[in-house]
């Protein structure tokens, strides 16, 4: 025999762990704004199952109007915790206007008309109607990947809207599910929404785990100092274009960069002014890129540039518009400002490189030499020297 007012505890214990988990999460990750609605969401939950419970004990219609608010706007918390999750906008005016039409058919139909039918119907709507909002989300994400968090979540929310409307078919067919019934038919459906809370906040949590190591992922791959790509992330690139390539045969182009003179922009004016200098290139290079091309920085005062699907001649014009918004910079520069010079070297890949990267950055790096080797602040285009002819053989002397 299942104990109603036994579930209900169960609840209430439930929805206070998921709540102390979630807020763990949100004071470990302070910028992960969904978790605090779904911290909101548990807590909400475990009022108003609390309250629900009270109401088995006391003959008062306001528990149960408790119970009721805090279930829907626990409903509402949740979905709008998979919303910023997506970083969606919140449909504010939809979940308070639905949260307060729900609560206001709730105390309608219990106080002023007692119809247990059109209150659960007000009732189920309120729960119901968030979670189906957000199902879009979770099953069609922008990003167009679904995580196995995604699909765990937008299945439950499937499961829980079908009992929401198999509650609500029981009821206009003359049964009692709502939260006062005692009947071992509520039990079972008290169990079985026990169940699936559970299980849709290990979806998210799922979800928030998947976010979080993309990010660590994403960190790895990323310069500190200035945010672009770094050198194994630029060897990952490089690998896969040269790998695409190579089945195509269609070529890209890399540029490598050094920036003229840095050591003594380190030794006059200091580190920090040298990493204002890093950070103030990177942003004037990402002006003259295309979308799609990928800026590296490789270590120190050297960056790398990787152009998809560009012929060496379209390398050497980025290269080009590179090295005028420099010297445009440089020419503008006055006071305390530190004028940026840079030499760039430009490859292209061919068959002879293969699937090998280091071979087309020893190409570019080779153009980067004669470009610092012709008085720097200019770019140069690796051209692989034709075969050399045969010396001509002096004729024979004749003599007399």
């Amino acid at each position: 025999m299942l104990n109603v007012p036994t579930l209900w505890t169960v609840f209430v214990v439930n929805f206070l762990a998921l709540g102390l988990i979630w807020a763990y999460v949100t004071r470990s990750y302070p910028k992960f704004e969904a978790a605090r609605y779904w911290m909101a969401s548990a807590f909400l939950g475990a009022l108003g199952a609390m309250t629900a419970l009270v109401h088995l004990f006391v003959d008062s219609p306001i528990p149960l109007l408790l119970a009721a608010a805090g279930i829907i706007a626990a409903s509402c918390f949740s979905a709008m915790g998979i919303q910023r999750f997506y970083d969606r906008p919140l449909y504010l005016r939809l979940m308070v206007g639905t949260a307060v039409v729900s609560v206001v058919g709730v105390v309608l139909f219990k106080i002023g008309f007692n119809q247990l039918q059109l209150r659960m119907l007000s009732y189920t709507i309120g729960q119901g109607l968030p979670l189906a909002l957000s199902l879009r989300l979770l099953l069609s994400p922008p990003e167009g990947r679904v995580s196995p968090g995604a699909r765990l979540s937008g299945i439950v929310i499937l499961i829980i809207i079908a009992v929401f409307v198999a509650r609500a078919v029981g009821n206009s067919l003359g049964g009692d599910f709502s939260a006062i019934a005692g009947t071992q038919a509520h039990g079972v459906m008290l169990l079985g929404l026990l169940f699936l809370s559970m299980t849709l906040n290990f979806g998210f949590l799922l979800m928030a785990m998947d976010r979080l190591r993309n990010e660590v992922a994403d960190l790895a791959l990323l310069d500190d100092l200035t945010g672009v790509a770094n050198r194994r992330h630029l060897l990952q690139r490089l690998s896969e274009e040269c790998a695409r390539s190579e089945r195509s045969g269609e070529p890209f182009s890399l540029l490598v960069i050094d920036l003229d003179g840095f050591k003594t922009i380190n030794d006059t004016h200091g580190h920090a002014a040298g990493d204002a200098c890093l950070r103030h290139f990177t942003l004037m290079a990402q002006t003259r890129l295309r979308p799609g091309d990928m800026l590296a920085r490789t270590g120190g005062d050297e960056f790398c540039v990787v152009l998809p699907s560009s012929s060496l001649r379209e390398g050497a014009l980025i290269a080009r518009r590179i090295l005028e918004v420099c010297r445009q910079d440089a020419a503008g520069c006055s006071g305390n400002d530190i004028p940026i010079a840079i030499s760039i070297g430009v490859a292209e890949w061919d068959r002879g490189i293969g699937q090998f990267p280091d071979r087309l950055i020893a190409h570019a790096d080779h153009a980067l030499y004669a470009a610092k080797k012709n008085g720097k602040n200019d770019f140069a285009i690796y051209d692989q020297a034709p075969p050399l002819s045969p010396e001509p053989v002096e004729p024979a002397r004749k003599f007399a």
